[in-house]
């Protein structure tokens, strides 16, 4: 046994259980608005709890704790703790990153422990709506950001006539929509189109409602409760899955659903996480978050429906290509990438 690849590994050991254990930290920093006090300028802890209202001795482990993951900078001339204006682009605004909001997500479903557990010892997975609220607006919230600076300036002109379609007016589809975000992001850029989302999550539709009406949107935009394989409509000229395909286990009745309810010349547009089709492809620092996601929420969410498939969110492009092909889709291709997505654009 070599002591230095032992020292090695427990290195990495000590950064992976810092940073654990630093979620939750992160998430109480959320809850409590304190990146967004901090963010209004520096502060000693004492100023920072007059400004917050919270306890003064908490808040300074807090701070101290922060400043050593780089997330707070520290200021050892005056004891004062800042945000950079890097760190509260990242922490605070809402079209950013928005990392604080998306480690809900990741706390959210590790409070199901146990019960992933016992899927893991029964393979009958463990439902979507199961989980944690948080799980849902950290899910909302880790996607938005990427959804923001992609969708609609490089994924949708990215596909064969569509984007013209919907500034003339179209009619969408946006299936598995969660809270809606992706839906409210094509409808405040396309008003001339009509955006139909539908989840099965009920809770989830519920709240995509309150905020359609928010965003201003409410007139152009509607929310149904439908799975993937019953949403309604048909002469849809664009319908969207964003980051869902692979949590399904029944895609191929998902990829029929769509065909019949598609125009003649309408597109499906499937937006996934980017991978590799081996596992190889996949070793890397994004490949370890996706994965972590996938066993704690998409293979047991798909487990738990009928169908029989379970892709990962790390299942690349071929899978996916089989799925449109068995449904009786012709075309296929990939229109574009970013860093953490792949776009299909499928085709009857």
């Amino acid at each position: 046994m070599d002591q230095d690849t032992v020292n090695e590994f427990l290195g990495r050991f000590v950064t992976d259980i810092g940073a654990t254990g630093a979620a939750g930290s992160v998430v109480v920093g959320n809850r409590l608005g304190l990146y967004t006090s901090l963010a209004q300028g520096p502060a000693t802890p004492a100023a920072l709890a007059e400004r917050t209202g919270c306890a003064e001795r908490p808040l300074t482990e807090w701070l101290r704790g922060q400043a050593a993951g780089g997330y707070v900078t520290y200021d050892t001339a005056t004891g004062e703790y800042s945000l950079t204006e890097e760190q509260a682009f990242c922490l605070v605004d809402p079209d950013g990153p928005n990392v604080s909001e998306a480690y809900r997500l990741v706390l959210g479903y590790l409070r199901a422990e146990e019960q992933i557990a016992e899927s893991f010892r029964t393979g009958a997975g463990l439902p979507w709506h199961a989980h944690h609220e948080d799980v849902f607006t950290g899910c909302a919230a880790f996607y938005k950001s990427g959804y923001v600076v992609d969708l609609v300036p490089t994924w949708i002109p990215a596909l064969e006539g569509v984007q013209a379609k919907l500034e003339a007016g179209a009619r969408v589809a946006d299936v598995g929509c969660g809270l809606g975000e992706s839906s409210f992001l094509m409808a405040r850029a396309f008003p001339n189109s009509t955006f139909v989302g539908s989840d099965y999550h009920a809770a989830s539709i519920d709240e995509a409602r309150k905020r359609a009406a928010e965003a201003g949107v409410g007139d152009r935009v509607s929310f149904e409760v439908a799975s993937a394989q019953g949403f309604s409509g048909t002469g849809y000229d664009l319908i969207a899955m964003f980051d869902c395909l692979h949590d399904m286990g029944d895609p191929v009745g998902a990829a029929r659903q769509v065909r019949q309810a598609l125009a003649p010349d309408g597109t499906w547009m499937v937006v996934e996480p980017a991978a590799g089709d081996t596992v190889a492809d996949n070793l890397h620092p994004v490949g370890r978050l996706y994965y972590s996601g996938s066993t704690f929420l998409c293979v047991p969410t798909a487990l738990s429906q009928p169908g029989g498939y379970a892709l990962g969110a790390q299942a690349g492009e071929f899978p996916i290509r089989q799925i449109a092909a068995e449904a009786g889709f012709t075309r296929f291709r990939k229109a574009t990438q970013s860093a953490f997505n792949a776009v299909y654009e499928i085709r009857p």
